[in-house]
This record gives structure tokens, C-alpha cells and sequence, in this order.
């Protein structure tokens, strides 16, 4: 890859400013947990896995600000503080809250040791986090590329590549995978509406990695499937229920009844820490509701009338009888179901 989502460097979480792309390519240097809230809230970084690890690195932060807390109960209190600052953030993805209770967890095992020798246990641990991502990244992308044949024209939809990940990606991940494979393929990559991340980000991606890729609107992709112009749709996840339902950007639904419609496969891409097995049912997953502003507004101008009311749900759910297979680091799970994910873990 050409270019680093986030990382950790010099006592500072540097990560990808994903709201300059793709004009330009500007890397924060944030110094703090609260720094790395906001921009988790701020969407300067997103996507599941993305953002589960910005969560880590900002846990990481709030240890080294407290390296001068001698009373290990008071360290604790406000570690878990920062803790629940960074994961209410975004409440519908569910790697963030799985990286901060994993860091919680890390962090409660060190009580026994200095505050300076548990910020570094815990900064390793940061770190291993990301290294896991994008190990899980390129296994899932090896298991979905098998799933791809030369010359499909696959269509996507949001951001699931490099940029929502620690490397390499999920559903771009499947893609690329299969580009190493030899295989030929052309993308169709949904703009996204309202916050722009298939026009911005994926066809960014993608056009650096000279992979083929055709932007188009959110509203043509049925077209596209009704002229026989796509082969096979893959999305990633912002959180997986235990039966399968699975929630991701708004839109996906859509695409989902769409490719049940006209017969075609519906892959979602997404590693395990993505599964949230408290979770039910897609009934269960809470749904971000995000300013009306970004609906209202492009490009900075106002694009409606004042006074008219507008919702803005980042996510949506598309039911598991919808998906054809769940694309993940420890293989493919075709027709998901509670049965078969929870074997997944079990291996």
C-alpha cells in the first residue's frame, strides 16, 4: 500500500485524514484519547476495524496520561473513564467497543505494575491490534478471492478497503486478493450518499492500486443489475449479529433485495471482531443517527429549504436470509445462521 490508515509513532496516534480525500493526503498527529474520540466521532477515520483500532491506540494515549497516577484505583477510574468517552463515540460498529474492552481487559491485569509499565503492556498491546487486522485482512481476502471468477464486475458500496481497516481491507480486501490471483475484474463503486466515502475513498483507493473501477450514483445500481452488468455485490460490516443480520452503511439493504431480485451472490466481508454474539438479531443493533447537516449540505452549500425535516441513519440492516455467504479470516460461511457462526468461533 502507498499510504498508512492509522498507526502509532513518536507518543502520537497518526492517522489518515479520510475527510481531505481525495483532494488531499494529510496525516494527523493527535496527542490525546479525547483528540482520538473526536475523530472517530468526526468520521477523520471510519470504518469498523478502522475505528476499533483508533479506539486501542486512544486507550493507549489515556495510559500515558496517566503515567503519573500512583494509586492504581484512581488510575483505573479514569482509565475506564476514557474508556467510555471513546466508545460512545459511534455506538453501531462494534470493533470499537470490542478493542476498548479488550484494552479495558489488558489493563486490569496490570494493576500490579507501575503506571509507566502499563502504558507500555498496553501500547504493545495497541499495537498488536493492528497487526491482527490486517493478518485477519489478508486471510479473509485470500478465502473470499476463491469466491471470484475472472472477469466478474463486482459492485460495492461505502468503504471497505485499506481505509476502513488496518490494511489491506475487507470487501476491497476480496478484491484485491483476487487481482494477485491473476484474475481480471472491473468495480462499480456506489457513491455513497451523504458523506461521499464510495466517491471519495473506495474509487480513490481502488484508482491507486490501478484497479478498474466506475463510480456511480447510489440510486443507478439497480439499473446496473437489471442490464446484467454486475456479477457479484460485496460489502463489509459495522456489526454482525449472532444470526447473521448484518448492519452496514445505509443503502446496503437495498442492494441486498436488489441482488435476491435479479439472482445474483451478496457477499458481506468482515473479520470475526466484528460479530457481535450479545447481539441477537439485527432487531438488536443500535442505529447512529448522524446531523441532518450532512444531508442538507454539499460541498458546503445548503441544497433544501429551510424548515424541511430530514433523516440521516448512518446504517441499515440487511436480514441474513439476503445474504449468500459471510466472508471472514477463518473462512466462508455460505447462508449464514447462528448454528453455523457460532462454529466459526469454535475453531
Amino acid at each position: 500500500m502507498s499510504f498508512r490508515t492509522i498507526y502509532f509513532q513518536a507518543g502520537k496516534v497518526v492517522m489518515l485524514d479520510q475527510r481531505a480525500l481525495p483532494q488531499k493526503e494529510i496525516y494527523l498527529h493527535l496527542q490525546t484519547s479525547l483528540q482520538v474520540a473526536r475523530a472517530i466521532k468526526d468520521l477523520t477515520i471510519r470504518g469498523a476495524p478502522a475505528i476499533g483500532i483508533a479506539a486501542a491506540f486512544g486507550m493507549a494515549l489515556a495510559a500515558q496520561e496517566l503515567v503519573r497516577v500512583k494509586s492504581p484505583e484512581l488510575w483505573w477510574k479514569k482509565f475506564k473513564r476514557a474508556g467510555q468517552r471513546v466508545a460512545q463515540t459511534r455506538p453501531t460498529a462494534v470493533n470499537l467497543a470490542w478493542a476498548v474492552a479488550r484494552m479495558e481487559k489488558k489493563a486490569s491485569a496490570l494493576l500490579g505494575i507501575s503506571a509507566q509499565a502499563r502504558a507500555r503492556h498496553l501500547l504493545r498491546e495497541a499495537r498488536e491490534i493492528l497487526e491482527e487486522d490486517i493478518a485477519n485482512n489478508r486471510k479473509l481476502g485470500k478465502n473470499g478471492a476463491e469466491l471470484i471468477q475472472n472477469g466478474d464486475t463486482i459492485l460495492t458500496h461505502c468503504n471497505a478497503g485499506a481505509l476502513a481497516t488496518g490494511g489491506h481491507g475487507t470487501a476491497l480486501g476480496v478484491i484485491r486478493s483476487a487481482r494477485r490471483q491473476g484474475k481480471k475484474l472491473e468495480v462499480l463503486a456506489d457513491e455513497t450518499r451523504p458523506f461521499l466515502q464510495g466517491a471519495r475513498l473506495t474509487a480513490w483507493e481502488l484508482a491507486r492500486d490501478k484497479i478498474p473501477v466506475t463510480l456511480i450514483c447510489d440510486s443507478m445500481a439497480g439499473a446496473m443489475l437489471k442490464q446484467g452488468k454486475v456479477d457479484k455485490i460485496i460489502v463489509g460490516a459495522d456489526r454482525i449479529a449472532r444470526n447473521g443480520d448484518t448492519a452496514n452503511k445505509v443503502g446496503t439493504y437495498a442492494l441486498a433485495v436488489l441482488a435476491a431480485y435479479h439472482k445474483i451472490p451478496f457477499y458481506v466481508a468482515a473479520p470475526l471482531s466484528t460479530i457481535d454474539l450479545n447481539c441477537r438479531s439485527g432487531k438488536d443493533i443500535p442505529m447512529e443517527q448522524r446531523s441532518a447537516r450532512e444531508v442538507f449540505e454539499f460541498a458546503g452549500r445548503t441544497v433544501a429549504p429551510r424548515g424541511v425535516r430530514c433523516l440521516n441513519p448512518a446504517f441499515d440492516v440487511s436480514p441474513a436470509r439476503l445474504i449468500t455467504a459471510l466472508i471472514t479470516e477463518k473462512g466462508v460461511v455460505k447462508k449464514p445462521s447462528a448454528k453455523k457462526i457460532l462454529k466459526l468461533f469454535a475453531q
